[in-house]
């Protein structure tokens, strides 16, 4: 079948880049046709968006990504997910008066790994120098760019709390004590200052890996962190407790980070492998998802319809349920994937899926495991009981929170391909760090304070986070790469997309520009870790009577407007060596570009 586009999909044989902001997107392109290939455009790409979409990303976040080498012939995921400080221990944070940590401030903040993961891949994938790569970014912070609304939007709503709780963040964002307007131009001076002098200093070295190396150091065991570390040895913050508390990161986690490579978790769907990353992510949840719809008749279904809707909702709320019980850092818990995406398991759990909507968060039962789901469980039953879910939206109008993630796509014409959604760090999260024009992430409220279960807190541990880019293989080459920002909501967009994708026929535009919804049925990863139970929000273009439908099979709807759900992008690369790219019109800011 064909649907409506709002855009082409973007056609070509040189290059693709698609991300969620078109002066990325031209960044990377120009990166190309520089000479440069898809990793090193990824990281121009990448570093472009922490000065673009501020509020979503920043040098202090973090940053996992799949991609594949034509050279080396693999699909690899580098896990810029850094872990918490030595001083993140469940005692200090009780002694702090907490149940659960908040969703910012001092305390959420674990070790930032974005520019180590960044450095990483440029080093050991790309060809181009630092120079090359970190010079638009520069360019953006030091002489500005035209501020995005919604980026403006934050920083007046912000703009009092700045000013009484965050007084370094109010002087990066309120220069002169006024708020930007939306499309004026806005600079990042100490920020911009900052890259300039890791440059000088990387380039003080001789040759291209010395002085990537030598980047890393400035962040880590230089002054980028004695800047950090000198600035959290005092500063005490309100954060979302309603109370000040000090950090417990210091220089020496900082010093002991590193980023690293490791091999992704793959399922086979329909002719298709699709390659994510580990349970420390959420990504396998998209398995999952797949494995319990395999039995089902997807192609039969209308991809607009609410019987579709239906199945993939309800295949959702399992697979869910599960990465409650079961996901956490591998280094540290023992996580079944090996039953979780069984076909006996899947078979059984599929059986579940009926023909009413299920207000019940049901994980499954892994022999072996029954005390662990048993106390997860009491646990979300004591901390989860609001009706009204709080999740890292993607747009602020669909919640309260503010703050989430960016995405990249890109492929070369050599077969190179990456997927990467960045995030952490935004202005929101907490304050600037005072000389460096950037403030740490809010990864730690992933984590529990009760001991013993997967996503514990403990020191140098990865939280669980929701970032979870894509890749997929068809027929065993890498064809697809495609991801979204949205927190608990992106394996369930990307779930969609791809599923029209493969079962529909639809083209990478028109598989992204359609309709939208997803569930808020499981507790959210975000503070204050709350859920909806059989709650679906989904855009009203689906039509009253789709969403009727879903309402008679017991399902609750929250209509969205029409174009509000969703920031998807893809790419694709044929066996011929075409190329195709596509981004979402939603929010009228992601773009996709090649030739």
């Amino acid at each position: 079948m064909s649907g409506f586009t709002t855009r082409p999909e973007i056609l070509g044989r040189f290059g693709v880049v698609t991300s969620t902001h078109w002066i990325a997107s031209a960044v990377g392109m120009k990166i190309l046709e520089q000479g440069g290939n898809a990793f090193d455009a990824a990281v121009a790409t990448g570093l472009a968006l922490q000065v673009l979409e501020p509020h979503l990303n920043g040098p202090g976040g973090d940053m996992p990504a799949i991609l594949y080498s034509a050279a080396r012939d693999k699909v690899e995921v580098i896990c810029a997910q850094a872990p918490t400080p030595a001083g993140a221990t469940i005692e200090h944070y009780r002694a702090e008066g907490l149940e659960v940590i908040p969703g910012d401030g001092l305390l959420a903040t674990v070790i930032p790994g974005a520019w180590d993961g960044w450095m990483l891949m440029l080093r050991d994938y790309g060809r181009l120098s630092l120079r090359d790569v970190l010079e638009p970014a520069i360019f953006y912070a030091a002489k500005g760019h035209p501020v995005l609304p919604r980026v403006a939007a934050t920083i007046a709503g912000l703009a009092d709390f700045f000013r009484d709780e965050w007084p370094t963040s109010h002087e990066t964002w309120l220069p002169g004590g006024a708020a930007p307007a939306p499309w004026s131009n806005v600079t990042n001076p100490a920020l911009a200052q900052t890259w300039t002098r890791i440059l000088a200093e990387a380039e003080a070295k001789q040759g291209r890996e010395a002085q990537i190396d030598a980047a890393r150091d400035a962040f880590y065991r230089g002054f980028v962190a004695e800047g950090i570390a000198d600035y959290l040895s005092k500063a005490e913050v309100m954060d979302a407790s309603g109370q000040r508390h000090k950090a417990v990161l210091t220089a020496d986690d900082l010093a002991g980070y590193a980023a690293h490579v490791e091999e992704p978790l793959t399922y086979d769907y329909h002719g298709w492998t699709v390659a994510k990353c580990g349970p420390w992510t959420q990504g396998p949840v998209f398995l999952q998802t797949l494995a319990l719809l395999k039995g089902f008749d997807l192609g039969a279904m209308d991809p607009m319809g609410a019987d579709f809707i239906h199945h993939v909702v309800e295949a959702k709320k399992l697979a869910y349920a599960d990465r409650e019980v079961y996901y956490g850092d591998p280094d540290f818990a023992k996580v079944p994937l090996d039953v979780l995406l069984s076909d006996d398991y899947n078979a059984a759990r599929a059986r579940l899926i009926g023909a009413k909507a299920s207000l019940e968060l049901r994980p499954g039962i892994v022999p072996g495991y029954e005390d662990q789901a048993a106390r997860t469980m009491d646990l979300l039953g004591r901390l989860s009981r609001t009706d009204q879910a709080v999740y890292e939206p993607t747009m602020a109008h669909l919640s309260e929170k503010k703050g989430d993630t960016v995405h990249i796509d890109v492929i070369d014409s050599d077969g190179n391909m990456v997927s990467i959604t960045p995030s952490g760090g935004w202005l929101q999260s907490s304050p600037t760090i005072p000389g460096l024009g950037f403030c740490l992430n809010s990864r730690a409220q992933m984590f529990w304070l009760e001991p013993g279960l997967p996503t514990s807190l403990e020191p140098g541990k990865r939280p669980r986070t929701t970032l979870t880019p894509s890749l997929a293989l068809k027929d065993g080459i890498p064809q697809l790469s495609f991801g979204t920002p949205g927190g608990d909501q992106q394996d369930q967009w990307q779930l969609a997309f791809f599923l029209r994708y493969v079962h529909h026929g639809l083209n990478l535009q028109e598989a992204i520009d359609a309709p939208l919804f997803h569930s808020t049925h499981f507790p959210s990863s975000f503070f204050p870790r709350s859920r909806e139970p059989g709650m679906i929000m989904a855009e009203t273009s689906f039509g009253a009577a789709v969403l009727d439908d879903l309402r008679g099979r017991g399902h609750r709807i929250t209509e969205a407007e029409p174009w509000t759900v969703g920031r998807m992008t893809a790419a694709r690369r044929d066996p011929d060596g075409l190329l195709r790219a596509a981004a979402t019109p939603r929010l009228m800011q992601a773009y996709a570009v090649g030739r």
